[in-house]
């Protein structure tokens, strides 16, 4: 008897956000991040810096409230980009990262305010997208 594998489809393929030179220049050479995402509000990586100095600082309302800002503007940019809900968002592609590490703040800060099943939720998402994901790595 032969055994018949799992799923003869291939899933669908990754989807690569992209990056937004000017931001990452200003961001590498220290611009604040409020002002980057003032002037780049679509680009994820922005807010996701916002988010990681509020979570560094104690500040977990300001972290949730960057982390999502970043989040839903991920989400319409991986739309944009061919993504229909599910699928693999790999971290280690340099545009994906910040949209990655959004919803990891966003997990955590909604974890600590108790908002358990978003919490899940996000890191169900965050596993789907990329499985080894580290956003204290970059990537």
């Amino acid at each position: 008897m032969t055994t018949m594998p799992g799923n003869l489809l291939p899933g669908p393929p990754p989807v690569h956000l992209p990056s937004n030179a000017e931001a990452d220049s200003g961001a590498a050479g220290g611009e604040a991040a409020s002002a980057i995402a003032a002037a780049y509000p679509a680009y994820p990586a922005a807010w996701a810096a916002l988010a990681l100095e509020a979570a560094a600082g104690g500040r977990t309302m300001e972290a949730y409230a960057y982390g999502r800002t970043g989040y839903h503007r991920g989400l319409d940019s991986l739309r944009k980009n061919g993504w229909k809900g599910f699928g693999p968002v790999p971290g280690d592609h340099p545009g994906n990262v910040g949209f990655l590490t959004c919803v990891a703040v966003l997990a955590d800060a909604a974890a600590e305010i108790g908002e358990d099943d978003e919490a899940r939720r996000l890191v169900e998402l965050l596993h789907e997208c990329d499985p080894s994901f580290n956003p204290k790595a970059g990537g």
